[in-house]
Order: structure tokens, then C-alpha cells, then sequence
């Protein structure tokens, strides 16, 4: 469980932000299939012909763990809207001395692997490969369909924003994340693999939308930066027009449309207010369809903590699959 204590002073001190280096992050495991998700499959097929030959294998080393991202990566963006090369000179001017702390936080959760060796023995040099990378992926993966992604981050913005507004933070986490509740003045983010409690002391908190990140929630706590939460934005689902969709043919001429989007989104637990933010329905409408689908086993659902999640079952995941393709083992 990660606590972060927020007091009246931090409560003036909230904002939301878009980081184009957020993005770029998480993109990569989508990518290179360490996280593998149908829903961006369009981006896929458009991205990796236009990736091929770049050397990504120090990027990849740095963001193949499931549990901790090195906070030198993607600092607090200063403003609503930062620039990637912006982010990008940050990266570069990172001390020494803070590239070596997070990479033995990396050390720590899941090893040191080799080709992160150098970086630990030379950052100053290593950095500036580092980003010579990045720029190039931006470029190739990111940059071109950043617009699209600017979109989606501004509709997530103005909604929570009014949330922020007519409810307050109580409101704002009641159906932000299922790992999020928010209680008394403390942010409880759900994360058994690790423990610790931040004191905000008037730093506040960002709470920033990004489309990759999908659909876990991220958490920057470590002093002395900003407390940060990174989470999905609402909408993913019409992200790529007609890629849900697509995922879901034929299916969807057998059950409906809305019940093969279901189901194609719930190749990870999610929760029903997930659910209708993602599909753009109403809570009780994906309700009903989730009844139909669990009384036809094609759904399961359990309780976490107050959620209820829920998740496709493998015969549904069967008839998913387009004719011929193989079911993965």
C-alpha cells in the first residue's frame, strides 16, 4: 500500500497535466509485446514498420519491469501541456548520482540487468544515447499520432477538472482507478508489492492521463519530486476509430455490438465504471450486459476490496480470435 497525506496546503495545489514522455514510456512494452494489448492494435500495425532497425534494447531494459519505472525517466511536467523536448533536456541535465539511486531502486525490485550496466557506470555519456533513442522513437511511434492522443487528454482533463470542482477529490476517485481510494485527507493506492507513506507538505499532487498506461495506474511518491498519479484517461475505446470494433468482428454481428466490445476490452480485470467510461456508456447499460455475458460464461467477476472486477473467460477469448488464428498459450 502506498499512502500519500495531503494537507489543506495541498489541496491548493492540485493540477492536472499531459507528459509527451509519459506516453512514449509506456508505449514501449506495448510495442515490443511485453504488455500486450489488442485495443492498440491499429497503432501496432501502423507502428512497427516505421520502428524496425532501431536499437531500443536500453529503453526496453529500462521499462521491462511490471513494478517500478526509474523516476529520472519522466519528471513532474512543469505545466499542463510539456513538451517533449523539454522532457527530453531534462533527461539529459539528470545528475549522476539520481541516475544511480533509481536504477538501484530498479536493482532492488527485479536485478540489474546488463544492458543497464553502462548507464549505472557512465550516466553523463549513456544519457545522451539514451535520448539520441528516444528522439528517434518519438519521431517514429509517438509524434504521429500525438494529436490524437492531445484529444483524448484533453477530454479526460475537463471531465475530472469539473469533478474537482462540484465533488472535490472524494468524487474525483470514486471512479478513477480501482487501486485509488481517497479518504480523510490520505490517497491509498492499492500496490501490495510495495509499501510507503509520503507526506505531501504542500506539494500537492498531478494527476495525469496517459493513453499507454493503460489500464494500470502509476504512482511517483519518491521525494523530492511532486506526487504524481498516472492513470488511463476515459475514452480509450474510440482512440483508435474502429479499432474495438474491428477486435470484436464477427462477433459482434452474433451478440451485439456493445457485448463484443465488452468482451474485448476484458483481457484484464476492469471494473463496470471502467467499463462504461472506456465503451462511453452508462454504468447500469454495461451492467445488464454483463449479467447476460456471465450467465452465458463468457464472463467472470470477482470483488477487490469496494470494486467488483470483471474479466473475459478463455472460451470468450476463443471466439474472439479471428478464423484460423491459434489461441495463445
Amino acid at each position: 500500500m502506498i499512502e500519500i497525506v495531503l494537507g489543506p496546503n495541498d489541496l491548493t495545489r492540485i493540477r492536472f497535466a499531459r507528459s509527451p514522455m509519459e506516453e512514449l514510456l509506456h508505449s514501449v512494452p506495448v510495442l515490443a509485446g511485453v504488455r500486450p494489448l489488442p485495443i492498440h492494435g491499429p497503432w501496432l500495425a501502423m507502428t512497427k514498420p516505421r520502428v524496425a532497425g532501431l536499437d531500443l534494447g536500453v529503453l526496453l531494459a529500462l521499462l521491462r519491469g511490471p513494478h517500478v519505472v526509474p523516476d529520472f525517466l519522466a519528471l513532474p511536467p512543469e505545466s499542463v501541456s510539456g513538451r517533449f523536448t523539454d522532457e527530453l533536456d531534462a533527461l539529459v541535465a539528470t545528475p549522476a548520482a539520481t541516475v544511480r539511486t533509481s536504477l538501484d531502486e530498479v536493482r532492488r525490485a527485479h536485478g540489474l540487468v546488463p544492458e543497464l550496466r553502462p548507464l549505472y557506470d557512465e550516466p553523463e555519456r549513456e544519457l545522451a544515447n539514451l535520448a539520441h533513442s528516444m528522439t528517434a522513437y518519438w519521431r517514429a511511434a509517438v509524434e504521429p499520432v500525438w494529436p490524437r492522443l492531445c484529444a483524448l487528454h484533453d477530454a479526460e482533463i475537463a471531465h475530472r477538472a469539473q469533478q474537482l470542482t462540484s465533488g472535490g477529490l472524494a468524487k474525483v476517485f470514486a471512479d478513477l482507478h480501482p487501486e485509488a481510494e481517497y479518504r480523510d485527507g490520505r490517497l491509498r493506492i492499492n500496490k501490495p508489492h510495495h509499501t510507503a507513506v509520503r507526506e505531501s507538505g504542500g506539494a500537492g499532487l498531478i494527476l495525469m492521463p496517459c493513453v499507454f498506461a493503460w489500464p494500470r495506474l502509476l504512482v511517483l511518491h519518491n521525494e523530492p519530486y511532486q506526487p504524481t498519479l498516472t492513470y488511463a484517461p476515459r475514452g480509450i475505446a474510440e482512440l483508435w476509430t474502429g479499432s474495438l470494433h474491428e477486435t470484436a468482428q464477427p462477433l459482434g454481428d452474433l451478440m451485439g455490438r456493445n457485448r463484443a466490445g465488452v468482451l474485448a476490452l476484458l483481457d484484464l480485470p476492469l471494473s463496470t465504471t471502467q467499463l462504461a467510461a472506456y465503451l462511453g456508456m452508462s454504468a447500469p447499460a454495461v451492467s445488464q450486459h454483463l449479467a447476460v455475458l456471465r450467465r452465458c460464461n463468457l464472463v467472470t467477476s470477482h470483488r477487490s476490496g469496494r470494486w467488483m472486477l470483471h474479466q473475459r473467460t478463455a472460451l470468450a477469448t476463443e471466439l474472439l480470435l479471428p478464423d484460423g488464428q491459434p489461441s495463445p498459450k
